[in-house]
């Protein structure tokens, strides 16, 4: 690929993880209600409080406070979000694939007949993959399942992997682990390896024994190891694209934007 060609692929991919960060520049706390206040907004709904008056909680720097703490959270959100729009985009420029191909979902019964469809972030179905990368992907799948203690005989049966991308997974939400185990045994039930792609290293640990005995394959965040282990060797190796260097590459704007938004939240 020519550097003409880089530059704009390189456009591209910043684009998609910057433009979900930049809303964050507009965020706006809603105290419980429906929609966002502002700082005169707040302060007459405070004030008309003789409980939160009386405290001072009307100040201007609560409201400062409450954004800069929901901005905060708004902005690991929006850096997960660029991120997994990212990944989505290189496995589909570096495998062949079509948006279609690179989702996966299912459906699961509620009560009284309904349905409801669940889904995770990225998918790498096998039979579409293009074939002068299959092999990369078949191998990289049959060390998974041996690092997963997965019996050779099931590996065979396994039709490509299913991603959930997060930049970190600090919470120790029960529901959420819950439902990210049920999602692996879904995804096994279909043929297709569960994995949890993390852009950094911050998972507790606790949590990922407990995803490690759901069978989730977990790619740490981490410019060394393996490719079962670490999301940048994967990305190297199996979908032959160097996302850290790109993210190197990048670092300056990255810092700006994220540095603009920070100033905006604390405004």
């Amino acid at each position: 690929m020519n550097s003409i060609a880089n530059q704009a692929r390189d456009e591209e991919y910043i684009k998609l993880v910057i433009d979900p960060i930049s809303t964050c520049k507009k965020y706006i706390p809603k105290f419980g209600g429906s929609v966002g206040l502002s700082l005169s907004e707040f302060q007459r709904l405070y004030q008309a409080d003789p409980f939160y008056s009386w405290f001072g909680l009307d100040s201007p720097l609560m409201f400062t406070a409450h954004k800069a703490a929901g901005g905060m959270t708004s902005v690991y959100r929006q850096v997960g979000i660029g991120c997994q729009r990212l990944i989505q985009r290189i496995v589909m420029d570096s495998l062949g694939l079509t948006a279609a191909q690179s989702v996966w979902s299912y459906e699961i019964q509620k009560i009284a007949g309904k349905t409801q469809t669940l889904s995770l972030d990225c998918c790498i179905p096998l039979a579409d993959t293009q074939s002068d990368r299959r092999p990369i992907v078949t191998n990289w799948l049959q060390d998974a399942c041996r690092t997963l203690n997965i019996s050779e005989d099931m590996s065979q049966f396994l039709k490509g992997a299913v991603f959930e991308i997060r930049q970190g997974y600090k919470s120790k939400d029960s529901k959420r682990q819950n439902a990210d185990i049920a999602n692996a045994a879904a995804a096994y039930s279909e043929g297709y390896l569960p994995v949890i792609l993390l852009l950094s290293n911050q998972m507790d640990r606790s949590v990922a024994d407990r995803y490690r005995r759901a069978r989730w394959l977990i790619l740490w965040g981490t410019n060394i190891g393996l490719h079962t282990n670490s999301t940048y060797e994967f990305c190297r190796q199996v979908l032959g694209y160097d996302l850290a260097n790109f993210f190197q590459r990048h670092s300056v704007r990255l810092k700006q934007e994220v540095e603009s938004v920070l100033t905006a939240l604390l405004q």
